[in-house]
């Protein structure tokens, strides 16, 4: 054999073995950990139901995304105040929550898509003890599974110690 057939021999030969250590490399690799699972709450404090509306379609985009990312999340929505008028279909009347002419409009539509964030992507609805017994509104009177919290905000300080992300749509 020549010389040239011998180093071109050499050369292959590792050429194959660097292939294989990357190969083995690549399957001994450690796998990737997954990511950590996403921790958000919403504040919902106001009577505007186009910023409501804006806040429901942020959330279905942000699950949209955790979901199609196979990601872990745990979204909620703390309702303090006003935000009561998008829990029920009680008027209000005579409360400072009393429903207008913008929410009786809307009303349908916000109530479908809030109960699907919460029947079909499990966002969790909690609202504030102290904005419901101020009014007197039986907690009969609330959409299913809304949880009672004894203070809205003191919720919304708890849930950032625990690392979830505080978002409020302006």
């Amino acid at each position: 054999m020549s010389v040239a057939g011998r180093f071109t021999g050499r050369v292959s030969a590792a050429l194959w073995m660097a292939a294989a250590l990357l190969v083995a490399a690549g399957w001994l690799a450690p796998v990737a950990p997954a990511q950590a699972e996403a921790k958000v709450v919403y504040h919902a404090d106001y009577s505007d139901p186009r910023r409501f509306s804006a806040m429901l379609t942020s959330i279905n985009n942000m699950i949209t995304t955790y979901k199609s990312d196979l990601r872990d999340y745990d979204v909620r929505i703390v309702f303090v105040a006003h935000g009561i008028r998008f829990l029920t279909d009680d008027a209000l009347a005579d409360t400072p929550f009393a429903a207008d002419a913008a929410l009786r409009e809307r009303r349908d539509n916000l109530k479908g898509r809030l109960r699907s964030l919460a029947d079909v992507h499990g966002v969790k609805l909690e609202l504030c003890n102290i904005t419901r017994s101020e009014i007197g509104l039986a907690e009969d009177d609330l959409y299913a599974g809304v949880e009672m919290v004894q203070s809205g905000v003191v919720r919304i300080a708890e849930l950032q110690q625990e690392g979830f992300a505080y978002i409020k749509i302006e």
